[in-house]
Formats: C-alpha cells, sequence, structure tokens
C-alpha cells in the first residue's frame, strides 16, 4: 500500500485537464427589419451576465461595427480603419454580455427612393430588439439597449422594449444645439459669427422645407457641404424630425435602469455642466476617453474635430473602462 502522503498527488494527476473556455465567436446573420427591409448583423455569444445588449451606431453611414468612411486622419487625409463598435462588443463579451449589432438600413444602398425616415429607423430598433429575444445566445437573458451618440437619440425612442438602457456618447442638446456648439470650438475668432448665422439660416430652411441658403464670403465651402448634406432630399424628413428633439424629455420617460456615459476628452458629444433633475439615472464620466471611448491622453484644449479623430483607429486601445464595467456588474 502507498503512502497516505502520495494519495492527493495521485488524485491530482487522475483529475482531467481543464478545457479553455472558448473564444467569442462572431455569426453573421440577416433579420428583417421595418416594412419587412432586410437587416444583416453579427451576433456573439457570451456567458456570465444575465442581460444580452443589442448595439445601435451613430450618426450618417456609420456600420455595425461603428466603421465610417468619413474618418480620416488628420495628418494623411486617408480613410482611417475605425472599428469602435466592433472593440465595444468584444469589451461587452468580456464582462460577460454578448450582443447583436447591425449595419442601418442604408448601409451600400444606392437606392435614392428607399425609407431612412425617423420612423423607420426607429422601426428597425425595435426589430432588431425583438429578434434579439429570439437568438440562442439571448436565451434566458434580459436586453440591454445600447446606443451610440446619435443611436442612443434613437434608442430612447424605443427604450419600452427593452429592459435596460446605456446611452453612450450621448447628445445632451438637441442636434441643432449640438452642430452650433461643435462648430464654436473650431471657428476661427473673426469668421465665427458669419458661419454661425449661415447654420441657423440652415435650419431655419429646414424646418420650413426651404431651399439650401447660399452662403456668403466668410462661409467654409465645408460648412456649406455639410448644409447640402444635411438637406438631402431623401434624408431631409429624418433631419428635420430630429433636430431639435430634447434627449433630455424623452430620457425622463425611461422607466428601466439606464445609464448615460461620456468620454471627458470627447469633442463630440460631452457632459454638461449640468444635468437636469428628471433624469434618474447613473451618471458616469470615463477619463482619457474620447467619442469612441478610445484612450486620450491629449488635453482637451488642444483637442479639434479634425485632430481628435487620430485617436479613432483600430491602433488605439479602449480607455479604461471599469466605471461602466460596475454599473453592468450591478445591472444583472
Amino acid at each position: 500500500m502507498l503512502p497516505i502522503l502520495f494519495l492527493p498527488a495521485l488524485i491530482q494527476i487522475a483529475q482531467p485537464t481543464p478545457v479553455p473556455p472558448k473564444a467569442p465567436v462572431d455569426r453573421e446573420l440577416t433579420f428583417p427589419g421595418f416594412n419587412a427591409i432586410t437587416l444583416k448583423g453579427t451576433a456573439r455569444a457570451a456567458q456570465g451576465h444575465g442581460y444580452f445588449a443589442v448595439l445601435v451606431a451613430g450618426s450618417g453611414p456609420t456600420d455595425r461595427d461603428w466603421s465610417n468612411p468619413m474618418i480620416r486622419d488628420p495628418f494623411s487625409g486617408a480613410a482611417l480603419p475605425s472599428h469602435g463598435g466592433r472593440d465595444f462588443a468584444k469589451w461587452l463579451a468580456e464582462q460577460g454580455i454578448g450582443s447583436l449589432r447591425w449595419d442601418k438600413r442604408f448601409i451600400g444602398s444606392k437606392d435614392p427612393k428607399l425609407d431612412i425616415s425617423l420612423d423607420a429607423q426607429a422601426g428597425d430598433i425595435r426589430a432588431a430588439l425583438a429578434f434579439a429575444r429570439t437568438l440562442p445566445e439571448a436565451k434566458g437573458k434580459k436586453i440591454l439597449l445600447v446606443g451610440h451618440s446619435e443611436g442612443s437619440l434613437l434608442s430612447l425612442l424605443t427604450a419600452k422594449d427593452a429592459d435596460a438602457v446605456l446611452l453612450l456618447a450621448f447628445p445632451a442638446q438637441s442636434m441643432a444645439k449640438t452642430i452650433l456648439e461643435q462648430l464654436k470650438l473650431q471657428l476661427p475668432a473673426n469668421v465665427a459669427a458669419a458661419n454661425l448665422n449661415y447654420m441657423e439660416s440652415v435650419f431655419k430652411a429646414i424646418r420650413s422645407n426651404e431651399p439650401t441658403p447660399e452662403g456668403g464670403p466668410q462661409v467654409f465651402p465645408s460648412l456649406v457641404g455639410l448644409a447640402k448634406s444635411l438637406m438631402r432630399p431623401e434624408s431631409m424628413g429624418f433631419v428635420r424630425d430630429t433636430l431639435d428633439l430634447d434627449p433630455w424629455a424623452l430620457a425622463a420617460r425611461v422607466a428601466v435602469p439606464s445609464a448615460v456615459v461620456w468620454g471627458d476628452r470627447d469633442v463630440q458629444t460631452w457632459k454638461p455642466a449640468t444635468l437636469p433633475p428628471s433624469y434618474l439615472g447613473k451618471v458616469i464620466e470615463i477619463s482619457d476617453a474620447n467619442h469612441l471611448f478610445k484612450r486620450e491622453t491629449r488635453p482637451r484644449a488642444e483637442l479639434t474635430g479634425a485632430n481628435a479623430a487620430s485617436t479613432y483607429g483600430d491602433n488605439t486601445p479602449l480607455a479604461g473602462l471599469a466605471p461602466l464595467a460596475a454599473w453592468l456588474k450591478a445591472l444583472q
């Protein structure tokens, strides 16, 4: 008989080798959106948390990975590979939260008659929430609606269909006011008034369905280009319906757990100096984080709409999201 002191060693040897957990794998899929349009998406499984996330991308031609051809390297002018949504989905998986992300209905479309109205885009979010509840990756889980930037504003229109809402880079004022504040940070003082007045005239034209105003000699061509972009016939209805939406009025009606999150180096949307008492959810500010919650170490005073994009790329890691992780953990 072997001495008793050898038994623990023998038992340890006899135990099976632990199997490492499988790395999260993205699964491509399609589902019907508003008015049965086919939407393309990606599901990622994760275990350990009681919620499954549905991600809503921000404004413009931003796809499911939050990649946007308008994101450019400020030094070379070349397109900057940037997939913040994919990176955030990976981070969520590390917190035990799987996710569904999808391309907005107009991504890749060349149909000028495609319905991209506010009703259609909000309808797509509702469809995504309903579809998520049928996914095997979400079986037995509650649904967390995660909107980014403009996507967080649109998410508020559908919050009643989710079990919790996370609003990332939340626009704390209407689209019209946000655009004006962004311009104030970038315009030279000697031409600021002319350009801001021009933008106000553009908003007035949008509200009253008038032609695009002509820019005067002091108005930057890029601002005229922005005006034409906002007033394209195919998107004019959506812009008009969202231009003056009050985000805090919508947020005050949210009846499920919610949090608004900003990066303290974000020059696109940022935490306001004062918050309305009507909002009762959690408020989080992430240190050293930009609009995509990537790490930004430059002082905010040195950042502009142009140079801030240099840290939007895939080579920049996410900022420290521990405060958000703590809220998610408490959400269980």
